[in-house]
């Protein structure tokens, strides 16, 4: 099913002033409560890998959506990295028609059940809603957009985005995280035979890999995947690109351009001693065994996992608070957070640090890993850890921590999971060498997604950014498709 937008944007601008004129007046619209979706309780959801969120109920969305004042200028768009349709599909939602409201939203978001779990709205959409400069809470647009694929998916009616024509161009995607998702999804509604090559078992990427289950259930993610599959998008798993064959093989083929999108899965560590003892584990694998492998379900799944009592996650972003989190869900009876800088300087999401703390998470902040101490069977059992402060900021505009001298200390532990970055697969440059990268090891592009040096190969997501988040890969995908069918159209 189509979407008309001349209709809709008449429908707005008329019908829906003139409800607001009639009916409540924008004051009064400004006093509504925003809608608070419930959760589990810290006490039970922190021995458990269910979701933590309960999404909320029609009740609650029809409410939520009739606080949306329907802006001339929808700034809420303009902050969102892939341009979604927001007034569109909230609009749809006031009026009651739950199915319209899920084709808008799909319309202009390829993974809406995922945006509305993952994405940091309080940092982009909701930040640029209009409440902001009136005093009040911004309409509650991820819960609604999460509300919206929800309720489509669990009415059994799923809608399918509209594809062009085939074309019989191909076309291949390497890495199937949402940057790669985004990119085929797009492309397929341009017509083109789109391939997807992932070289793990699952795919989703970082989706599956990285989020833990009672963020994102993997039953959201198959749900997605499954409808790119109606797209025409076909899927290839164990599949390395560069390894199982080359790209050269594959423009063999008949493939006219690629989109790169393998992400950043190498893992960083500080380089201090002892980082080589047993039980130290990066977060990447950490969090791979658990989420991907089923490692929480050990021995019903095979893939074994350490349960330490005394669990340490250096890094302050949301990956350190998915591992640590998850620490606690294995059955940790101290779980803790240690990062150099001070709360304030965290780039996790306020929400989980907020989760975090409600499940019993200690935050060590202001404190460094200096050296990690062993036992006699080579196992971690110490930390050596240097209280901080902090100074001038540096490049990020975060101050700058600082060691304080003498400030050393020892603390106890079993298992040490390192959370502080990633880096690009060393892969792709082996297999593409004649690309341009960056010394960190990211793909050099424009503005369009595309090679600086190489013109058929576009990239996006963690393999250009070098560690971000979903919405951001999501939105290069979508730049991505738009310059690829400009440059397969002009060859």
């Amino acid at each position: 099913m189509s979407v008309n937008y001349k209709e809709l944007k008449k429908d707005r601008s008329l019908e829906w002033r003139e409800e607001l004129r009639n009916s409540i007046s924008a004051k009064e619209r400004v006093k509504g409560v925003r809608v608070k979706m419930s959760e589990n309780s810290p006490e039970v959801r922190a021995t458990n890998f269910f979701e933590v969120n309960n999404g909320i109920s029609p009740e609650e969305a029809l409410l939520e959506a009739k606080r949306c004042l329907d802006c001339p200028t929808p700034t809420c768009i303009s902050g969102c990295p892939v341009n979604i349709n927001i007034p569109g599909f909230i609009k749809q939602i006031e009026k009651g028609d739950m199915a319209m409201a899920a084709i808008v939203l799909k319309s202009t978001n390829a993974l809406p059940a995922i945006c509305g779990r993952v994405c940091p709205q309080e940092t982009q959409c909701e930040e640029r809603c209009i409440y902001n400069k009136l005093g009040q809470p911004p309409v509650a647009i991820g819960n609604l957009e999460r509300f919206t694929a929800d309720t489509e998916r669990l009415s059994g009616k799923m809608s399918i985005p509209e594809v062009g024509e085939p074309n019989n161009i191909k076309v291949a995607v390497v890495g199937s995280g949402p940057s790669g998702l985004t990119t085929a999804g797009e492309l397929a509604k341009y017509g083109y035979d789109v391939t997807i090559f992932e070289a793990l078992h699952e795919y989703g990427g970082v989706l599956v890999y990285g989020i833990p289950e009672f963020r994102l259930p993997k039953e959201i993610m198959r749900v997605e995947i499954e409808n790119l599959k109606k797209m025409g998008v076909k899927f290839v798993n164990n599949f390395i690109v560069g390894r199982t064959v080359s790209f050269e093989d594959l423009k063999a083929e008949g493939f006219k351009a690629f989109f790169i999108g393998s992400g950043a899965g190498l893992p960083k560590f500080m380089n201090i001693p002892g980082e080589n003892l047993i039980n130290i584990f990066s977060s990447n694998e950490y969090l791979t065994r658990v989420n991907l492998m089923k490692a929480f379900k050990f021995p019903e799944y095979d893939t074994p996992i350490v349960r330490g009592k005394n669990v340490v996650v250096v890094g302050g972003g949301n990956t350190a608070m998915d591992s640590v989190r998850t620490a606690k869900r294995l059955g940790a009876d101290r779980a803790m957070i240690v990062y150099r800088r001070s709360e304030a300087e965290m780039p996790a999401r306020v929400e989980e640090i907020h989760h975090a703390k409600e499940e019993g998470v200690e935050f060590l902040n202001l404190n460094n890993p200096i050296e990690y101490i062993g036992d006699e069977t080579g196992r971690v059992k110490q930390i050596n850890i240097q209280k901080m402060e902090l100074g001038e900021p540096d490049d990020s505009g975060r101050r700058r921590p600082r060691p304080i001298s003498g400030s050393e200390y020892l603390l106890d532990v079993d298992v040490v999971v390192v959370g502080i970055g990633t880096a690009p697969n060393p892969l792709i440059q082996q297999a593409l060498p004649e690309l341009e990268f960056t010394a960190w090891g990211t793909v050099v592009v424009n503005d369009n997604m595309q090679s600086v040096s190489r013109p058929d190969i576009f990239a996006g997501g963690d393999i250009v950014r070098g560690g971000a988040t979903v919405i951001l890969a999501m939105g290069d995908g979508k730049i991505a498709a738009e310059s690829m069918h400009k440059y397969i159209q002009n060859l």
